[in-house]
């Protein structure tokens, strides 16, 4: 459920330390998140060793994505701010500048939506994403994410505001099937 013939989808590890040290104070990526501030290695150690994979108690779950053959991530994807009631979150992706263009993000994206319907039994999925982040547009629509809405001055970008777009994808049996 969270492989294929490309990748899979595993838990953060120690030896993802170091990588996630560089990914989450890459400055240039905190303009399509909330970062506002570096993560310290002690900080991200205590969130590897704290990291349960339990959805429903933290609310958030993170996948590093692993091509197939090899043991070195090229990315993470996230589900963010999980709503048990309701059965929907947020989700988020991000690969390695070195391994972008290579289907990665669309083989990631596909199997989280598998596994949030077939194993947590979630209704929908969604993505809030700035409106000139075209290839992340891109990517969700080519996975079946539609655009349903957009916020106006949502993100702030220096001493201005950028429009994002809501993408959602319901989870119905009929649309993951054809995954």
């Amino acid at each position: 459920m969270l492989s294929n013939n490309s990748i899979r989808l595993r838990a953060l590890e120690i030896e993802d330390l170091d990588l996630l040290y560089i990914w989450e104070n890459d400055t240039s990526l905190w303009r399509y998140g909330n970062n506002i501030a570096p993560f310290s290695r002690k900080l991200l150690l205590e969130y590897i060793n704290t990291y349960d994979g339990d959805i429903f108690r933290s609310q958030q779950l993170r996948f590093m994505i692993v091509p197939v053959g090899t043991d070195m991530p090229v990315g993470m994807i996230d589900l963010y701010d999980f709503d048990a009631i309701n059965r929907r979150a947020g989700v988020g992706i991000m690969i390695d500048s070195a391994h972008r263009s290579q289907g990665y993000a669309a083989e990631a994206l596909s199997l989280l939506c598998g596994y949030c319907h077939e194993r947590l039994g979630m209704h929908q999925l969604y993505a809030m994403i700035s409106v000139d982040n075209t290839p992340s547009i891109a990517l969700f629509q080519s996975c079946k994410f539609k655009t349903c809405g957009r916020l106006r001055s949502w993100q702030r970008q220096g001493e201005s505001y950028n429009d994002a777009y809501i993408l959602q994808r319901l989870l119905t049996n009929d649309n993951v099937k054809d995954l």
